[in-house]
């Protein structure tokens, strides 16, 4: 999406970033991974079609997509790929709906369990709301990844529907006055221009 293509999201210990053709490497080595396939519900890429993929995160108007940070890591070297812990995404599925889909990888082991990426998905929540204005956000989890889906229940979500044979839940939660003020107070955040 072309509106986040400058925009970068510091929040307290990750930090929001556009997702650029040097990112695509690295990214492209952790979807490798059988256990990440799996929990995303992805098909492996070639390192082409990855730069595909890249290319139209960034063109789509109905895509919005940040690769997530470690602050810690990025504030010793300035080097995003050697920071890079994952990713977070929003598909417009509905605009008159206002309605969105959520993702959220934690594509790095070590950074898993850290609240990394509650803290992410909370930033992309805070982004979705505020720069394009979703009224209602979804998320579609493998019924497998039970940390996933403990985490969208804490963030307020309800189980919209289940569907057995793509083995997933989906989770929505409408956005209201209420909710906004609850995630500011989750997030100390600050967005730049880059």
């Amino acid at each position: 999406m072309k509106l986040n293509s400058n925009t970068r999201i510091v929040g307290h210990n990750v930090i929001l970033v556009p997702y650029k053709e040097y990112h695509v490497p690295r990214y492209h080595e952790w979807m490798k991974s059988e256990e990440l396939q799996k929990l995303t519900a992805s098909e492996p890429l070639t390192l082409e079609e990855e730069y595909e993929m890249q290319r139209s995160w960034r063109e789509d108007d109905d895509k919005c997509t940040f690769i997530i940070l470690d602050k810690h890591l990025y504030d010793k070297n300035n080097e995003e790929t050697d920071a890079m812990i994952g990713d977070t995404n929003i598909f417009i599925t509905d605009n008159e709906l206002e309605a969105g889909e959520i993702e959220i990888m934690i594509a790095e082991e070590a950074a898993r369990g850290k609240k990394l990426g509650w803290e992410a998905v909370i930033l992309m929540f805070l982004y979705g709301i505020q720069h394009i204005n979703l009224k209602l956000i979804e998320a579609k989890i493998a019924l497998s990844n039970n940390i996933s889906i403990k985490m969208f229940k804490k963030l307020g979500f309800e189980e919209k529907s289940i569907s057995e044979v793509f083995q997933e839940v989906t989770l929505e939660k409408k956005v209201d006055d209420e909710w906004i003020e609850w995630l500011n107070k989750q997030a100390q955040y600050e967005i730049q221009t880059c």
